[in-house]
């Protein structure tokens, strides 16, 4: 669907991306793509819509637009906060990442009133930025109705009614819940224009409603066929949808030819699985074009789908960034975590990989530290293995998410109250380093992954 604009009479929708509240923070092709869907969508239906970002890296007052990389990615502004009473033991500094608060007040005087703000949300410990946000609106819009929606508010909804102040709280994919939404507050009323089941039939996010575009998100598909015990892919979205590649390369078209965009990353859970019917296909429509463009997969991809075909065509449709999901090398024990790739997998897609082109410090393996339960020595022995591989080890702190497999033993591994507040999820904090992890152990494999 082209995501021209539609002019329309209905009501005016103000979508907020929120703050983000932790240690640390780095836009690695990061956008709220949810909420980016949920506004193309409004617009398409007639609905106007106005989108602010706290994480603008591209304010007209934020100093930090000119430390963009060449790929995209590039640092948030940082302002240091007091930490939250629940992990003042750890020694590290709290910051808000994003635009200062008088820029967000002084952003919402300027705008027309609306009749509706919907804000997302992300990480379930970022909640803490999301608070904020809502309290700054609140401020300058206090009469204006409020839907909290996106991952957060979805995994720990009864959490979020309790803290964030939002007047209504949707959980799940809210693209049809967000039409109900604006109609119960606005009376607002449209037939729906879009199959939800057929996302062919959606517009492409509104990404031109960002003030820069140094790169897009992605989404070929939705959901993923695998139930990893660490991953929430499967309590967000159950089943998995496709979209055409025609469709894909459509958009691809328009963002570069229209709005000069070449960095491109993959948001799929699943980009590869059943290559032959969708990548596959993709990827050689690209390559075809011929055009300078750059694609990077910081989702990680799966690696038992990597044959040699498919990594000549990512290789030869511009592929730059690869991450494999690897998450432990303790191959005889990962049944417990998930299903997708054995030893001799991962040696086959890292030749394949090799012999199309990619260079060492293109791909990355992700690994993943902190599960309950393990080691020092097994992580250790994780990183060495991918570096004789010849590729990059990449290390993934376990976050423990509720609903999950894994979730009641990282319960029962961790020295904090995970089920009393999210911020002890934070994967920042190792929340489940109980069993052989310290501080010095994390520098030491941060060095073993730089060496």
């Amino acid at each position: 669907m082209n995501p021209g604009l539609k002019t329309g009479n209905g009501p005016l929708i103000l979508l907020v991306n929120p703050w983000i509240h932790d240690f640390a923070a780095f836009d690695y092709w990061a956008r709220p793509l949810g909420l980016l869907t949920l506004a193309a969508l409004l617009r398409s239906h007639g609905a106007r819509v106005i989108f602010l970002d706290c994480l603008d890296r591209f304010h007209p007052r934020s100093t930090v637009a000119g430390r963009t990389k060449a790929d995209g990615r590039g640092p948030y502004l940082k302002t240091a906060l007091p930490k939250p009473r629940a992990l003042t033991m750890i020694p590290r500094t709290w910051s808000r990442y994003g635009i200062l608060p008088e820029w967000l007040r002084q952003d919402l005087e300027s705008l027309p009133k609306p009749d509706c703000i919907l804000v997302t949300s992300m990480m379930t410990y970022w909640y803490p930025g999301v608070r904020e946000t809502i309290e700054e609106v609140r401020r300058v819009l206090p009469d204006v109705p409020l839907v909290l929606g996106g991952i957060y508010a979805s995994l720990c909804s009864q959490h979020a009614r309790a803290v964030c102040g939002a007047d209504l709280v949707i959980e799940g994919a809210g693209e049809t819940m967000v039409f109900e939404a604006v109609t119960r507050y606005t009376g607002w009323q449209v037939a729906a224009g879009f199959n939800p089941r057929d996302l062919d039939t959606y517009p492409w996010p509104a990404f031109d409603l960002q003030r820069r575009l140094p790169y897009v998100a992605l989404l070929t598909s939705r959901g993923c066929p695998y139930r990893c015990a660490y991953c929430a892919s499967s309590l967000l979205e159950p089943h998995m949808r496709r979209r055409s590649p025609e469709s894909v390369l459509e958009e691809i078209l328009h963002w570069h030819r229209n709005f000069s965009v070449v960095n491109f990353a993959f948001y799929d859970d699943a980009l590869l699985v059943d290559a032959g019917n969708y990548a596959l296909p993709l990827l050689e429509k690209i390559s075809e074009l011929g055009l300078p463009l750059a694609f990077h997969t910081p989702n990680a991809l799966h690696i038992r789908e990597i044959s040699r075909k498919a990594a000549s065509l990512m290789y030869r449709a511009g592929f730059a960034t690869i991450r494999l999901g690897l998450e432990t090398t303790a191959f005889e024990l990962r049944s417990e975590l998930d299903a997708k790739v054995t030893e001799e997998q991962f040696k086959a897609a890292v030749a394949n990989l090799k012999a199309a082109g990619f260079r060492p410090q293109q791909v990355g393996a992700y690994l993943l530290a902190g599960l309950p339960g393990q080691s020092f020595k097994a992580v250790a022995r994780s990183i060495e293995v991918v570096k004789s591989a010849g590729i990059t080890p990449v290390l993934a702190h376990y976050t423990p998410i509720p609903g999950t497999k894994l979730w009641p033993a990282a319960v029962e591994a961790s020295p904090y109250n995970l089920e009393s507040d999210p911020l002890f999820t934070n994967n920042a904090i190792f929340p489940c380093r109980r069993q052989g992890f310290s501080w010095q152990d994390l520098s030491r494999l941060k060095n073993l992954c730089r060496s």
